[in-house]
């Protein structure tokens, strides 16, 4: 079974490294899959021999109205589905900082959007950033297609109602 809770996954991930296994974790909300998750997901597995990917709980999801689109099972789901993922857990936490200092992995990685750290409007990053040093671990980021999963639902999928969409859209105006 690829879906662990986090207190397994900790065991599981411990057990592992005592085998001199390699952990990259990877964390996010993947609320919908597209092919830009699924290549940083293969680069991801590249660095290391472990590949774990933990999301966001849908109460801390904070991509505007109606979202998640898809709630924590069906993206756990999703997420094992892929060859690639060995191991997959929801998180407990807003952020992967306590993951991070929870299980301890070799390597944090982050998808190309997050090398210019500043860009980051949520600034979880540096959080995240010093967690994965204090384990001792690097944080990567591979260098791969990006998408967005909130422009793809915005655009492509109806989540929002007529009056939100006009709100969304004056904002981004």
């Amino acid at each position: 079974m690829k879906i662990l809770d986090l207190d397994e996954l900790a065991e599981k991930l411990s057990e592992l490294k005592s085998h001199g296994k390699k952990i990259v974790l990877c964390h996010g909300c993947f609320d919908l899959m597209h092919p830009g998750h699924i290549k940083y997901f293969q680069a991801s597995k590249k660095m290391g021999d472990t590949l774990v990917v933990t999301i966001t709980p849908d109460q801390f999801v904070d991509k505007g109205p109606n979202r998640p689109a898809f709630n924590s099972n069906l993206r756990l789901e999703a997420l094992q589905a892929l060859e690639c993922v060995d191991y997959v857990s929801l998180n407990k936490w807003a952020t992967a900082t306590q993951t991070i200092k929870s299980i301890k992995p070799h390597i944090y990685c982050k998808g190309p959007d997050y090398i210019k750290k500043e860009n980051d409007i949520t600034k979880k990053i540096y959080e995240e950033e010093r967690a994965i040093k204090s384990v001792k671990g690097k944080i990567k980021f591979t260098n791969t297609q990006s998408f967005s999963s909130s422009n793809l639902l915005n655009n492509f999928v109806k989540i929002h109602t007529e009056e939100q969409k006009k709100y969304l859209d004056n904002i981004s105006k």
